[in-house]
């Protein structure tokens, strides 16, 4: 037919999406289109033909903004076809156009999570020219959330480059990727294609778009810019081109100007502490490590205490990217510390921040065309708080409180203005959409309160219609209906046909009922008809203006969504310190690298525990200085807690960089430039990567790229492989860190032998899990402190975990069997590592006799002449020499 001719040609335009073909009131889709959404949707699957050749499915247009959220999440492409002509006004087929290219990275619906961005992410990697001719690779990641309007771009360059791109694109998570068709350098890097694995859709796009004379020209003209160095992308032309290919995918796909993009954000390295994505996994910042461990397991989860989605998208952003100056650190710690000693003012501030809705949000719909009534109205409600939280900032002494009310207040007339426009302008409840009608208010347009008039006398006049008729005819059940094909009509059941009267004219015959028409209500029908049309023409053109009303203000808008952001996360930091007890940092940048907390608790596993009310979290105490204790290597048993401390100190420095208070009794720290983490391991089955081989590797990046004033937490290295091999390069990672890298570390470890080198390097410390042993077991006090452990309770462990006694009781028999047999002397020199002032030596590589060590423990030493200890000791001799002579 006809219709499907011109589905077909639509559809071999987006081969690759779900078409959604509006017919009417409703979306279809047909064939295989049809098959995946009645799966993915549960909604039934019919057929457009008699022999179901053609399957078929649809949704109400009203309601498919929650279907194609849904899609959109399963990572499916979706096309919107829409109808661009009344079928009223045309005898011939309706003219269809896709309007929209809908995909999970571009998706703007209500359906997002609050607190998090959508990002839609274009990844680059070139090369550029270094001394001597060499190539220098050059890696760069842009990101746009279209439902808020974040643009942002970042560049790398060096041997690393690919791998620290690969893990900020794993931190963004980006819903979609965008790349070159072609790109030989990307096939080359393994950290880049492991991030790309984890975005859930990868887009090609063609190479000419990820080229600087195309991406920069078009920069330029979306930002209203005759240079891009205004926004920090001077020198930076690998992320200039990033930042081009991710707004060309958008404009194209959206159809629209996207007057919401009107700023782009250039973001060094260096300004923000780094977390690469092994760290960001290791430490639960925003997903937990395990999915049975709930949202209730992160740092995110805990923290969440902020009134705005724009403050909890900031306190997400804040997490993943802590700050690396000094002075926005300390402002905000000023800011925090007002408020902290202010319940009043604290709880006024945030109760204002209470009627605050998503302005970017809000904003991003109203520029995608996507705003209705509703969305508008709630724009105005939020701009109307705005002197509530003008207000309670009032009395907030604190540099950092009074940048961002004069910042506040700098919007707020012309926002005053504006959502006063919009209440005025619409009724205070409108209907969901703009097609229903009686969006607009009464006395705001003459004309179309006449044709309202006109439309009301008009629907008078078809009631009286239906009551005259009725007493005309004698037909009780007579009524006057109306639908959009065909009209007003008079409908009749079959057993009343005999009294229709002869001036009634034919329309449309039903099963059970005929309907009619006079040419009293084709006249009427005219009349109400084209007044009802007129007004939805003149509602849409006055929301129309309202709507570029709205967008001419999108910059302080934009601008005090920021503003309110900032203040609900410096809030919520001070509605956290103040309910649970947490300090102020002190920021020391004149004592070396320095990591000192009293009291420390770890901030989410503290949280649980207050909600199961349980028991209560055992502070610890941390030291690193580079400079007299750099190293603090920790012994002990398992769940005695060596995983939580090390995790605890990388969230305190976290949190001290995020500028929040601290979960201790005091802290003293040195910026830190980078988290590293090496905290268990998963293998990676489907890369023929062990989990031996997924240690050594994040191992390799740490001691590769640490810096000194770098943070390394180390747990368990060296248990995927022999002992003898794991002892090993536990013992040469340790030396290299003290000796070479100098990075603020711990490391936790089950080689007691490693302990011996707190007598070989200086910097070095022992330090152990206490554990009481009772007549019933052993109980973990959870403490750590001096001193290397002298057991591992193992066995204790496996009693406490329900290994039956049968195995444990076995186990214990072995264990002594084994230390029999396994009596170490020390062996031959190893080399020291640099730096180290004598030979190390190791007690395990060259076992001992066991005939000469039971000989030995079965002596009384004090019962012994001298005569007789001679004579011992020269029979040992023998016996040594004699196992030599024949090794």
């Amino acid at each position: 037919t006809p219709l499907m001719r011109q589905y077909a040609a639509v559809k071999q335009q987006h081969p690759d999406a779900l078409l959604f073909f509006r017919l009417g009131d409703f979306y279809e889709l047909f064939f295989e289109d049809a098959r995946v959404a009645a799966r993915e949707l549960g909604i039934t699957l019919t057929s457009r033909d008699r022999e179901r050749a053609v399957p078929m499915c649809g949704v109400p247009f009203h309601a498919a903004e929650a279907h194609i959220a849904r899609l959109l999440r399963s990572g499916f492409r979706i096309a919107i076809c829409e109808q661009m002509e009344d079928p009223r006004a045309t005898k011939k087929i309706v003219r269809r156009e896709v309007t929209r290219v809908l995909s999970p990275g571009t998706a703007a619906d209500r359906a997002l999570p609050p607190g998090d961005n959508n990002y839609l992410a274009a990844l680059h990697l070139t090369e550029k020219g270094g001394r001597g001719g060499t190539a220098v690779p050059v890696a760069a990641l842009a990101l746009l959330d279209l439902s808020t309007g974040e643009f942002r771009a970042s560049e790398w360059t060096g041997p690393d480059a690919a791998a620290q791109c690969a893990d900020a694109l794993g931190n963004s998570g980006a819903t979609e990727v965008l790349l070159p068709a072609v790109n030989p350098l990307l096939a080359q890097e393994d950290p880049a294609l492991r991030a790309l694995e984890r975005v859930r859709t990868r887009t090609s796009l063609d190479s000419w778009v990820f080229t600087p004379d195309y991406a920069v020209p078009l920069l330029e003209r979306q930002l209203g810019a005759r240079s891009l160095e205004g926004f920090g992308l001077a020198g930076h032309m690998a992320a200039a081109v990033a930042a081009g290919a991710v707004l060309h995918y958008a404009q194209n796909t959206q159809g629209t100007a996207l007057a919401h993009i009107d700023s782009l954000c250039f973001l060094e390295a260096s300004d923000h502490l780094q977390l690469d994505q092994v760290s960001v996994r290791n430490l639960e910042l925003v997903e937990p490590l395990f999915r049975s461990g709930g949202a209730e397991a992160t740092l995110a989860y805990t923290l969440d205490c902020c009134r705005t989605p724009m403050g909890k998208r900031l306190l997400r952003a804040a997490i993943l990217r802590p700050l690396a100056s000094p002075a926005p650190i300390r402002a905000r710690y000023g800011a925090v510390g007002e408020l902290v000693g202010r319940l009043i003012a604290r709880e006024e501030l945030r109760g204002a921040l209470d009627g605050v809705l998503d302005l970017e949000r809000l904003l991003s719909r109203v520029a995608l065309e996507h705003a209705g009534p509703r969305d508008l109205l709630a724009l105005a409600s939020s701009l109307r708080v705005l002197p509530e939280v003008d207000r309670a900032l009032a009395s907030l002494a604190c540099t950092s409180w009074t940048e961002l009310r004069a910042r506040l207040a700098a919007q707020g007339e012309p926002l005053a203005a504006l959502a006063t426009a919009i209440a005025t302008k619409l009724v205070p409840v409108p209907p969901a959409t703009l097609a229903e009608g009686g969006v607009i208010a009464a006395g705001v347009h003459a004309e179309l309160d006449e044709l309202r008039a006109l439309s009301g006398d008009g629907r008078s006049a078809i009631a009286a219609i239906e009551a005259r008729e009725r007493e005309r005819t004698g037909i009780g059940s007579l009524k006057v209906r109306f639908t959009s094909v065909f009209g007003y009509y008079l409908e009749i059941t079959r057993s009343n046909l005999r009294h229709v009267p002869p001036d009634y004219e034919r329309k449309q015959t039903l099963v059970n009922a005929e309907r009619f028409t006079t040419p009293e209500l084709k006249e009427l029908e005219h009349r109400v008809l084209t007044a009802q049309e007129r007004s939805v023409e003149i509602e849409r053109e006055l929301f129309a203006g309202l709507r570029g009303t709205v967008l001419a203000e999108a910059v302080r808008i934009r601008e005090s969504s920021a503003v309110l952001a900032e203040i609900d996360l410096l809030a919520n930091f001070a509605h956290l310190a103040a309910g649970r007890k947490w300090s102020e940092p002190r920021l020391v940048e004149d004592s070396g690298c320095v990591l000192e907390a009293a009291g420390a608790r770890h901030p989410v596993i503290e949280a649980m525990l207050e909600r199961a009310g349980t028991e209560r979290f055992t502070p610890n105490d941390v030291y690193l200085q580079s400079e007299e204790s750099s190293i603090l290597l920790i012994t002990g048993p398992n769940m005695g807690g060596k995983s939580t401390y090390l995790r605890q100190a990388a969230l305190l420095v976290i949190l001290a960089q995020m500028g929040s208070f601290v979960p201790a009794a005091s802290m003293r720290f040195s910026l830190a430039d980078r988290v590293y983490t090496r905290i268990g391991a998963s293998d990676n089955v489907a890369h023929g990567r062990s989990t031996f081989m997924v240690e050594m590797t994040e191992t390799a990046t740490i001691l590769n790229t640490a810096t000194a004033r770098s943070l390394v937490l180390l747990d368990e290295m060296g248990r995927g492989t022999s002992t003898f091999d794991g002892l090993a390069l536990a013992w040469a990672t340790l030396e290299h860190l003290h000796n070479t890298v100098g990075a603020r570390t711990l490391f936790a470890t089950h080689y007691h032998e490693l302990t011996m080198l707190a007598g070989q390097l200086p910097r070095l410390r022992n330090a152990r899990v206490s554990v009481r042993e009772a007549p019933g077991g052993i109980v973990f006090l959870h403490t750590i402190e001096p001193g290397a452990a002298n057991k591992s309770y193992g066995i204790d462990v496996a009693r406490l975990a329900g290994v039956p006694q049968r195995v444990l009781a076995r186990a214990r028999e072995v264990l002594r069997a084994h230390e029999r047999a396994e009596r170490h002397e020390l062996p031959a020199e190893l080399s020291p590592g640099a730096g180290a002032a004598e030979p190390v030596q190791l007690t395990m590589f060259t076992p001992l006799s066991q005939r000469i060590v039971d000989r030995i423990e079965a002596v009384d030493a004090n019962a012994l002449t001298p005569m007789q200890a001679l004579t011992l000791l020269s029979e040992l001799q023998d016996e040594l020499r004699a196992g030599k002579a024949l090794a």
